[in-house]
C-alpha cells in the first residue's frame, strides 16, 4: 500500500512557516525566498484542501486545522533527524572489514593495531588474511591493503609505502665463524627465498656478483616465514623492506650490505569510490598513511 503524502518541501515549509508564525522567517531559515515558501504553503494547502494561514494584520495565525497539524508534522522531523543522527552515529563505528596480504598483516599492520583501537574503539576492525585479490564491489569487504601497481580502476587508491629488497640477517651470523663482510661471502651461507624466487638473482645483478648459484637454499610462500627464518639464524634471507622494518629495528634482524634494490610494486589502501569518505573507512585509511608515515621517519 503507498503512502499519500505532500511533498517533502511543502511539509518543510509549512513546519518552518507555523513555527516562526512567519513566511519571511521560514525562507531565511530554509535559505530560500519569501515567494518560494507562499508558492509551497498554497500548494499543500490546495493538496490538503484546507487553510492553514490567517492573515491578521501584518502578522499570521494558524488555523485551527494548522494547530492540530503541527505538532505532528514537527515530531515527524524531530524523529527523521534522530534518525539520519544514529545512521551517522552507526556509519562511524561498528565493524569495519578488511582484506590484507597474510605478509603484510603479519610483520606491519598487527604491530600497530593497538595504537588504531586506542584512537578509534568505536569501530571493531575484522581483518582477512589473503593472497587472492578480492572484488570489492561483490565482497563483504570495506578495504583492501593490496601490492601492486596501483591500478585498480573505480577505486579510491592511496599509496601506503614503497617497496625495497635487501638481505637481513640474525646479528648472531655477522659475529659467527665464517665471515659476512661483502657479498661474495655469500657463497659460504645459506640463501633464504621469498616469492618471487628470482629476488635474490636480481639482487646479486644489481651488486655486481655474478659466480653464486642464487638457486639454492629453502623458500617461503610468504614474506613473513622467510624472516622469521633469518631471525632464528637459518640462513641470510632477501627480505622486503617494509616487512622487516620492525625486526631491523628491534634489532631481531640486521644488514649485513648497504645495497638495496627497488621493487616493482608498491602497498595500497584501496576502497571503493562511493564509500571512500564513510567516516570509519576514511578514519582507517588516515590511520594507516599516519603508521605508514611515521614508519619511514616522516612527522
Amino acid at each position: 500500500m503507498s503512502r499519500q503524502l505532500p511533498p517533502l518541501n511543502a511539509l518543510r515549509a509549512f513546519e518552518a512557516a507555523a513555527r516562526h508564525l512567519s513566511f519571511t522567517a521560514a525562507a531565511a531559515e530554509l535559505n530560500v525566498t519569501q515567494a518560494a515558501i507562499s508558492h509551497q504553503i498554497r500548494g499543500l494547502e490546495e493538496r490538503l484542501g484546507l487553510k492553514l494561514f490567517r492573515r491578521v494584520g501584518r502578522g499570521l495565525l494558524l488555523t485551527d486545522a494548522a494547530q492540530a497539524y503541527l505538532p505532528e508534522i514537527g515530531a515527524a522531523f524531530d524523529r527523521l533527524v534522530e534518525a539520519t543522527r544514529r545512521l551517522h552515529q552507526h556509519d562511524a563505528a561498528g565493524v569495519l572489514s578488511a582484506t590484507v596480504l597474510p605478509s603484510f598483516a603479519a610483520k606491519w599492520l598487527l604491530p600497530r593495531l593497538g595504537r588504531f583501537r586506542a584512537a578509534h574503539p568505536e569501530i571493531d576492525l575484522r581483518i582477512s588474511s589473503s593472497t587472492e585479490q578480492v572484488d570489492l564491489a561483490r565482497e563483504d569487504f570495506d578495504i583492501a591493503l593490496r601490492a601492486g601497481g596501483g591500478r585498480y580502476p573505480g577505486m579510491r587508491v592511496d599509496l601506503i609505502l614503497t617497496e625495497k629488497i635487501f638481505p637481513v640477517c640474525s646479528p648472531s651470523l655477522l659475529s659467527g665463524a665464517r665471515p659476512l663482510r661483502v657479498p661474495e661471502d655469500l657463497r659460504q651461507h645459506t640463501l633464504l627465498h621469498d616469492e618471487p624466487r628470482d629476488l635474490w638473482q636480481l639482487w646479486l645483478n644489481t651488486v655486481g656478483v655474478a659466480d653464486i648459484d642464487a638457486t639454492r637454499g629453502p623458500g617461503f610462500s610468504d614474506s613473513g616465514m622467510v624472516i622469521q627464518a633469518a631471525i632464528e639464524g637459518q640462513g641470510i634471507a632477501i627480505a622486503k623492506g617494509a616487512l622487516a622494518a620492525d625486526d631491523l629495528a628491534a634489532g631481531r634482524l640486521v644488514r649485513p650490505f648497504d645495497q638495496s634494490l627497488p621493487a616493482n610494486y608498491s602497498y595500497w589502501l584501496v576502497c571503493p569510490e562511493a564509500s571512500a569518505e564513510r567516516p570509519k573507512i576514511a578514519a582507517f585509511r588516515d590511520w594507516v598513511l599516519a603508521e605508514a608515515r611515521m614508519s619511514q621517519g616522516q612527522p
